[in-house]
């Protein structure tokens, strides 16, 4: 190890005591030689194993592949692997031992004896990609839902309250229980297909699990209905719920770790006639916010969004019904102007992501924290930007415009079908048209249009009605698309999610607009006429980019 010290100096410019200070920490505190050096000196890791790898003749590689040969799975226990960095990748053409650390010599020697692989060569590999590809093996490898389901029995109470206090890796558990390997299959099945929502019904004769996909519900699993009982009472344990009380409807919360993600899901319990209903909305706490270039918006709609959001004053609502984006339309756009300048404090229900720098507060209705009172407060704090989740009363809408006209940026969202229909929504609260014409600034309104699979996508001819209702000129060389439906996009011939957008500014015109009416058509037919681009106009241009269907389109503007 002589050579490690002098790769330290000459490649990372660190002091020549470093690797001392490494290996004293690795003693105090254990863990990898390698992970404590990148940590402690903010190394690059791929750097680093690429140094490395030229010293010791050693290969390098940055990914591995997408699918290996998970037998291994049956003799290794995860816990082994992710410890100690390393997981052995087998392809029809090659075997190696993807390591992290090449100082784990007997670790490696270890895994080399029980796979029976005496001569495997290691691979040094980023541990992020070795993590990936241990939690796909395991993932993969686990109970298929029909063999849980078949030995699934009601009598099996005291499994149920298990200790489950520690939040480790679901993929860790080796519980025995079958409702208890039903609940993990079916957490880790919602994860890995970045599912938004699953659903647990009851109904007379069965039970039936769905998981939403980038908006639509789907089918998941259909167990027994004598697993109903224990299947929801598992669920009210994690969740810190009463489950003798099955009269009322309950609220709690989950905290999960899938592989390398962590995740947060809410409980909604709802008492129906066939037993309790069961809704659990997942948080992947470990994604990443998306930024407003991310968005997905055309330029003529980003860059005066961006102007508005950067006003000293005034109001911007962004609208849409509920999942179509607009918390995370929100919270770009806070990120985006967040810096040590300005004080920026939101109050929402719930909080849905942590956001350094930014004061949350979280709505208490219990406490009388309401929406309405939290605002009030907020006022006292000396805020420049204010995030309200919702404007649900007149009072609230009212604190609301108070606080802009009296020079605070103010974002705020609305459930309503377009632009327009929420100065409607406004007035129909009793806000007096004369101060919405003051104080708001712009209104975006917006809906999630799923994307074309681009491994199964197709061109084909539209036909010339359904072009022309989306204000298309029919034309022989137009070609649309679509998803014929493969393994990559469960068959549905879709896969992820962008925005559609029609932005609504209040120049002079639109003021004394609605000073004059309350009209929602009225209101959309100026905006239009002053250049505004409605929803189904942005997604006919997202129909002829190729990035979504006419269908979509149809189904998220109505009109």
């Amino acid at each position: 190890m002589n050579w490690f010290p002098n790769i330290l100096t000459e490649h990372f410019n660190l002091p020549p005591t470093a690797l001392d200070q490494a290996l004293e920490t690795q003693a105090e505190k254990g863990g990898h030689l390698i992970r404590i050096l990148i940590k402690q000196y903010n190394l690059d890791e791929i750097d680093l194993l690429e140094a490395m790898g030229k010293h010791l003749h050693m290969e390098v590689t940055r990914t591995l592949p997408p699918e290996i040969q998970t037998d291994f799975t049956a003799r290794i226990a995860i816990g082994f692997l992710k410890k100690s960095g390393m997981v052995p990748v087998a392809t029809l053409n090659d075997a190696y031992i993807a390591i992290n650390d090449p100082f784990s010599f007997q670790a490696l020697d270890d895994l080399r004896a029980i796979l029976g692989w005496k001569g495997a060569r290691p691979v040094l590999c980023p541990l992020s990609a070795i993590t990936t590809a241990i939690n796909f093996a395991y993932d993969m490898t686990q109970d298929s839902a029909e063999e849980v389901m078949q030995d699934i029995d009601d009598e099996d109470p005291e499994a149920l309250f298990s200790e489950i206090h520690e939040t480790g890796d679901l993929l860790d558990d080796t519980s025995d229980a079958p409702v208890i390997r039903l609940v993990n299959l079916m957490f880790s099945q919602a994860v890995r297909d970045n599912a938004s929502d699953i659903h647990i019904e009851p109904y007379q004769n069965s039970l039936k699990i769905r998981q939403r996909l980038d908006g639509i519900l789907y089918d998941m699993l259909s167990p027994p209905k004598h697993v109903q009982s224990a299947l929801i009472s598992r669920i009210k344990i994690m969740a810190n719920l009463n489950i003798a009380e099955k009269r009322l409807p309950q609220d709690g919360r989950i905290e999960l770790k899938v592989g390398n993600k962590d995740v947060d899901l809410r409980v909604s319990t709802l008492p129906t006639s066939f037993g309790e209903r069961v809704v659990l909305r997942l948080l992947d706490k470990s994604s990443v916010l998306m930024t407003l270039t991310e968005l997905g918006m055309p330029d003529d709609r980003f860059i005066p969004f961006t102007e508005q959001i950067k006003a000293a004053n005034g109001i911007v609502l962004v609208t849409g019904p509920t999942g179509s984006g607009k918390t995370t339309t929100l919270y770009a756009a806070l990120t985006s102007i967040n810096n040590t300048d300005i004080n920026i404090i939101t109050i929402e229900d719930p909080v849905e992501y942590r956001i350094s720098g930014i004061g949350q507060v979280q709505v208490n209705p219990k406490i009388n924290l309401t929406f309405a009172s939290g605002l009030r407060t907020i006022v006292r704090q000396d805020p420049d930007v204010i995030l309200v989740g919702e404007i649900r009363d007149t009072e609230t809408a009212e604190i609301a415009i108070q606080s802009a006209l009296t020079g605070h940026l103010v974002f705020s969202t609305l459930h309503t079908n377009d632009a327009a229909s929420a100065i409607t929504r406004l007035i129909d609260m009793g806000v007096e048209p004369f101060l919405l014409s003051s104080s708001i600034n712009a209104i975006l309104a917006q809906r999630l249009v799923r994307i074309i699979c681009p491994h199964c996508k197709e061109a084909y001819i539209p036909e010339r009605e359904a072009l022309l209702k989306l204000g298309i000129t029919p034309d022989d060389s137009i070609r649309a698309y679509r998803g014929k439906g493969c393994a990559k996009c469960h068959h549905t011939g879709y896969k992820g999610r962008c925005g559609i957008f029609e932005l609504l500014l209040m120049d002079r015109e639109m003021k004394h607009m609605i000073l004059q009416t309350a009209n929602a058509n009225d209101i959309k037919e100026m905006a239009i006429k002053n250049g505004m681009i409605t929803l189904r106009q942005d997604g006919a241009m997202k129909i002829l980019q190729g990035i979504t269907t006419i269908e979509e389109v149809y189904r998220v503007s109505k009109e």
